[in-house]
């Protein structure tokens, strides 16, 4: 099923709102197909700048969704918008629902192994019905080995809390080892499950201050968040350039 992209800076961003997403990925688990999942930031975007690998692993994604505002802004800078904001926070939640009312399997992959307990024993509580295929702390280096183990449990759904660029770099070198299965990076969501780590209010996410009520949380990330004033940087940047050539 194709559907309408816009490219920010050289990434395809899937013109869907969460609810077209939804239905895209519904009709994909319902036929048993391998769907790789990004979902994209302007400091994801930033780091496939300098790392060419990680860029070819984000192509590589079935979707590649924009988690982060100054994607959205971005797109409509380069007059080609995107409706909404698609939080992989939100998607995952909406995914934990559907696995929980079809009985589908779930994989937990990443973060400190407390963390990882932790986050699977509120998933088993908050959706009864998700069977739990596995899971796995996300201190690692053995990569072909887990992806191994996790395939043979073949589950309809992998979330990997492994932080970027490592999540996306794990799932395009090993997806072709699963037959089916969303395979998702998820960032610091097992941190939020497990109760270290507060989501910000929700009027700071509506707001689209979610960014900066990080920061007052987690001043150690300034610097991360300075990739993100880069990228809307170069993306004005680009645009004049491009006006004054035309």
């Amino acid at each position: 099923m194709d559907n309408e992209k816009v490219e920010v800076m050289q990434i395809p961003f899937d013109k869907l709102t969460q609810k077209e997403l939804l239905k895209h990925l519904y009709k994909r688990i319902e036929k048993n197909q391998r769907t790789f999942i990004v979902t994209a930031n302007p400091e994801i975007v930033m780091q496939t700048r300098i790392d060419h690998i990680y860029k070819e692993s984000v192509q590589s994604a079935d979707y590649i969704i924009p988690d982060g505002a100054g994607i959205v802004v971005a797109s409509k800078i380069l007059g080609n918008p995107i409706e909404e904001r698609v939080t992989g926070f939100d998607l995952m939640f909406r995914l934990l629902s559907y696995a929980d009312k079809h009985n589908l399997s779930c994989y937990f992959l990443g973060a400190t192994e407390e963390v990882n307990e932790r986050a699977v024993n509120h998933v088993m509580s908050q959706y009864p019905g998700i069977v739990i295929a596995g899971r796995h702390n996300g201190y690692f280096t053995n990569d072909e080995e887990v992806a191994e183990h996790v395939a043979a449990t073949k589950p309809d759904f992998v979330f990997a809390a492994l932080g970027f660029p490592k999540q996306e770099k794990w799932i395009a070198a090993h997806q072709h080892l699963f037959e089916k299965g969303v395979l998702m990076g998820v960032g610091g969501v097992f941190d939020i499950l497990a109760g270290q780590v507060s989501r910000a209010p929700r009027i700071w996410i509506k707001l689209n201050l979610e960014w900066a009520y990080r920061l007052v949380k987690q001043p150690f990330r300034w610097k991360r968040i300075l990739k993100a004033f880069e990228f809307m940087f170069r993306i004005v940047l680009g645009r004049n350039k491009n006006k004054a050539g035309s």
